[in-house]
């Protein structure tokens, strides 16, 4: 068990490749001008059906600073200081000491170049190592195998599917669940030499 607001001071975290910045107001800008008119290749790797309004995304991370159940980022290049995306981590269970976790990129030509896999290491080092969880799950479309190859360069293993959770493009598909454990964790990054 761990405290039920472990997330409310939630800090930047910088790596060689990105920081990230806790999304609010004002980084939250950067998340706007992106879902407003989001890319339809990214709508479906995120299986986002809904469309979004400019005050609507305003209002919402306005008022991230007051969940304490999550923690949100938005992460930027540290090669040209451009946001690249945005990540979190959601549905804090503190009496099992577990959360979910999510990450999106903004724009498709970001894809691919490691800035997701080095945010998600940034997070999940915070995760276990700071705030003291005992798990990190996730879902992910069973068609991006780029993102569960990123997950698994992290940690991550698969361990189920939700069948036909996604149904997009007159096709149902898969959702295949991931996790990473603390010791699972640890032993995967015994030998880093950045630790």
């Amino acid at each position: 068990m761990i405290a039920p607001d472990a997330l409310r001071d939630q800090p930047a975290l910088a790596g060689d490749r990105v920081w990230l910045e806790p999304l609010d107001a004002r980084t939250g800008e950067h998340l706007v001008r992106y879902y407003v008119d989001m890319d339809p290749r990214l709508r479906r790797l995120t299986g986002t059906h809904r469309s979004f309004g400019e005050e609507e995304l305003r209002c919402w991370t306005g008022s991230l600073p007051d969940h304490h159940d999550r923690a949100d980022w938005v992460i930027f290049s540290q090669e040209d200081g451009e946001a690249v995306g945005e990540c979190a981590l959601l549905d804090l269970d503190h009496h099992n000491a577990n959360a979910g976790y999510r990450i999106s990129l903004f724009r498709m030509e970001r894809t691919g170049h490691g800035f997701g896999t080095a945010a998600t290491d940034l997070v999940l080092r915070y995760a276990f190592e700071q705030v003291g969880l005992h798990r990190v799950g996730l879902e992910v479309f069973e068609f991006n195998g780029p993102a569960r190859r990123s997950y698994a360069r992290s940690g991550f293993r698969e361990e189920g599917v939700w069948r036909e959770q996604l149904y997009w493009g007159g096709q149902w598909h898969d959702a295949v669940l991931m996790s990473v454990l603390a010791h699972e964790y640890a032993e995967f990054h015994a030998d880093d030499p950045h630790r």
